[in-house]
């Protein structure tokens, strides 16, 4: 006979086993139909906010990097100052369509070029490093949801860390489900079917509805069919598997996903033109997906790197850790266009662009703008935006 400490064990079990279900209280169900979804994009590494969002016209720029600067002739015009990496020319409809924004001028004060550091002043939304948990983990806090929110990877970042609980990172969709080592099926089975009383019925109602939950998952990931192709490449399967996840229902308000490699201190542009190629074709291609299923209208792309580069080149033909930089948003609820001014590359600190849009603004008008959340109480504080929301 299982006693009540073998239950509550195996009962643990089946949760750690399995990797990111939805939400199984009555509070995320009522709230899963409609919901609005953001997708955080993380470019780990510093991204060269200059050779991304090109200021093609500034004649410093080219003086600064007489090796790397992207040349006139390949910008792809999007203002008469401003234009955007080659590599990036997937995402031309949408900046024509009015669905991509970028931010200009974006950092915090008192910059930090360490990546750890100001990983995770980004991550946690305070500059004064006293926090440790991060701010979608206050989010989900504040929904009282530990599944509303899950990184699209093997390691969970600090963003989704919470105080209360632990926000989920999924490998893949293939295993958003229960797995039970071999053998324990039965017995598991049976201890859901005894009779109990107390936190132990509660515990087995909460892995009942947990089961059904991840089967519904399962059943509406095998029931997705891609609305359109998707490149090669880990990036892009990780943006399939968000589609999926949003395609099934489930109810998550926030799906994180990160692409690495951009701490391009020697050879830069073979190596960024590379990864900006893999951004824009992977997120051309989910924002295809979503129109093609009737779901593009309830989400919005929000791209972040934890730094910008320096002005000038360094002697490797690559750039060095930097402070302000570029954010970008796609999406049908985005106001389309460049927000914020551009950097005066002969007005400098220490080398680096002066930062004028606090990040945390940017993400207040992903709170309350587009979830719906008070932005005041998960970032601690009140920061205006550059207004890059429809």
């Amino acid at each position: 006979m299982t006693n009540r400490r073998d239950f509550l064990k195996l009962s643990a079990l089946a949760a750690a086993a399995t990797t990111g279900m939805p939400g199984f209280l009555a509070r995320a169900a009522a709230q899963a139909a409609g919901s609005k979804t953001l997708v955080v994009i993380q470019l780990t590494g510093g991204n060269d906010g200059l050779n991304t969002l090109v200021p093609y016209s500034n004649g410093a720029y080219y003086a600064a990097r007489p090796t790397i600067a992207i040349p006139k002739k390949d910008v792809l015009t999007l203002t008469p100052d401003l234009g955007m990496h080659p590599a990036m020319r997937p995402l031309m409809g949408l900046w024509d369509g009015g669905r991509m924004a970028w931010m200009e001028n974006v950092g915090y004060p008192n910059p930090n070029r360490s990546h750890f550091a100001s990983m995770a002043i980004w991550h946690t939304a305070d500059p004064s490093q006293a926090q440790s948990d991060g701010w979608i983990g206050r989010l989900a806090e504040s929904i009282g949801d530990p599944f509303c929110a899950s990184n699209i990877g093997a390691a969970t970042p600090q963003a989704l860390r919470a105080s209360e609980f632990s926000l989920p990172s999924i490998d893949t969709v293939d295993n958003f489900q229960l797995k039970l080592p071999q053998g324990l099926g039965g017995a598991f089975g049976d201890m859901l079917d005894a009779a109990r009383s107390g936190e132990a019925a509660f515990l087995t109602q909460a892995t009942r509805q947990m089961m059904k939950n991840t089967a519904r998952v399962q059943a509406n990931a095998q029931k997705y069919r891609a609305g359109a192709t998707y490149p090669e490449g880990r990036f892009a399967a990780q943006l399939r598997d968000t589609a999926r996840l949003i395609a099934a229902g489930v109810g998550q308000r926030v799906l994180y996903v990160s692409l690495g490699g951009f701490d391009t201190h020697a050879g830069q542009r073979a190596e960024q033109d590379e990864l900006l190629g893999t951004l824009a074709s992977g997120l051309a291609a989910f924002h295809a997906d979503l129109e093609r299923q009737g779901l593009a209208e309830n989400v919005v792309v929000m791209g972040f790197s934890e730094f910008g580069r320096r002005v000038a080149e360094n002697g490797s033909a690559g750039t060095d850790h930097g402070k302000g930089s570029v954010m970008f948003a796609l999406g049908s609820g985005v106001r389309g266009g460049v927000h914020g001014s551009s950097p005066d590359l002969e007005d400098l600190s220490d080398g680096d662009i002066k930062y004028r849009q606090d990040f945390r603004g940017v993400y207040a008008e992903a709170l309350s703008g587009w979830l719906g959340l008070n932005a005041r109480e998960i970032l601690n504080g009140d920061f205006r935006g550059p207004g890059w929301l429809a």
